[in-house]
């Protein structure tokens, strides 16, 4: 099993100051097996509910009734197929003395946020779950994890082809089962096609006219299939950043599959040869890297952002957190080197720092301002930003 020491730590952090805690992603990420270790810690009683068994489903018919005997630390799994369970969270919440404490686990769906939003507001705190990175799987599997992406199953499989085999189910499962939990009423087929096309547009500015007319539907439609997938974690749109320049910027998102995993297995590259040839690898590489510089600075959404202006000035990330503005670009090469639109970004944004990452492994100095910095030196380089 993989020590995720970090999440477990977060989410204890959390519980002590929230009767309730949301921990959020995606299927299959890990976090049943999270709250597994949770409760085998917890000093105190546990009791856990799997709202896809029948039998705890059975149970919560009444909820207030199932939950208000019950002390210590509650679980409740796959907490959107039961949202009205949140006004009974909200009562349970407010008692004091505090007699439990609520883990709900959730795969974020739009109507999971929004009964949260009201039911729970200044109640409950979330910790987003994603990904394996390489702080927990360490330097040595950088390359197997760029390839077979994130999610434990398909990381830790024994042979390539069991974790293509596993990413190819969790993409039928999806599409097949999970899809219409998030308010997407369209057909598999239809979804896998989006898919594809969203895997071909991965790391690109996002385009909705054009996909809309290549799938003959309207621009909203599209742009709503879009959000529902990032409500899911399977998808990440990094909103570029806009300040009073003089420069006229860039107002579309940009778009990546965001397990480089599940966007080899769309994009049909199942080994690390293949993925090597593939004539547009350095996306693959740079949505890989922005996930881990994401995770390693420990950076909330609404503070990543990307730049770019119509001049052809970019940065691929940009990091907004109180004084702090990290800017990160990303190179797939050995010897980095500065750039015209480094200095630019450097200047016009003003940010505290420009770190190149890139896949040599060595970490040094580019000029006074920017830093070259090896992705297997990433943790510890950049200090996190909490």
């Amino acid at each position: 099993m993989i020590d995720r020491q970090e999440h477990l730590h977060a989410i204890r952090r959390l519980l002590k100051n929230f009767a309730v805690v949301g921990l959020l992603g995606a299927r299959q990420v890990g976090k049943t097996t999270l709250a597994g270790l949770l409760a085998k810690s917890f000093k105190g009683t546990v009791t856990r509910f799997d709202l896809e068994d029948p039998r705890a489903l059975a149970r919560l018919a009444d909820p207030m009734l199932a939950l208000d005997g019950l002390e210590g630390l509650i679980i409740l799994d796959e907490i959107q197929r039961r949202p009205e369970l949140f006004a009974s969270l909200r009562v349970l919440a407010d008692r004091r003395p505090i007699r439990a404490r609520f883990l709900v686990l959730g795969s974020a769906s739009p109507n999971l946020l929004r009964q949260t939003s009201e039911s729970l507001a200044g109640r409950i705190a979330y910790h987003d779950l994603p990904g394996l990175s390489l702080s927990e799987v360490g330097n040595k599997t950088l390359t197997r994890l760029w390839l077979r992406g994130g999610f434990p199953r398909a990381f830790t499989a024994r042979t390539e082809r069991e974790s293509l085999s596993w990413r190819d189910e969790f993409l039928r499962g999806f599409l097949e089962r999970d899809i219409r939990q998030f308010g997407i009423d369209a057909g598999p087929q239809a979804m896998h096609r989006f898919w594809m096309m969203l895997a071909h547009s991965h790391g690109q500015l996002w385009n909705s006219s054009e996909i809309g007319r290549s799938m003959g539907l309207a621009d909203t439609t599209v742009r709503n299939y879009l959000d529902r997938m990032s409500d899911a974690f399977v998808m990440r749109q990094l909103q570029p950043w806009h300040e009073n320049l003089s420069k006229r910027q860039v107002r579309a998102p940009k778009i990546y599959v965001r397990d480089s995993g599940l966007l080899h297995a769309l994009l049909g590259i199942h080994t690390v040869a293949q993925l090597q040839a593939y004539p547009k690898s350095g996306a693959s590489w740079e949505g890989f890297v922005v996930d881990q510089a994401i995770q390693a600075l420990g950076a909330e959404p609404h503070e990543c952002h990307f730049w770019r202006t119509h001049t052809g000035a970019e940065l691929d990330l940009l990091i907004v957190s109180g004084r702090r503005r990290i800017g990160i670009e990303v190179k797939r090469t050995t010897q980095p080197a500065t750039t015209p639109s480094m200095r630019i970004a450097l200047s016009d944004l003003r940010l505290t720092e420009l770190n190149v990452i890139h896949a040599g492994d060595a970490t040094y100095p580019l000029s006074k301002e920017i830093r070259a910095v090896a992705l297997q030196d990433l943790v510890g380089t950049i200090k996190p930003v909490r």
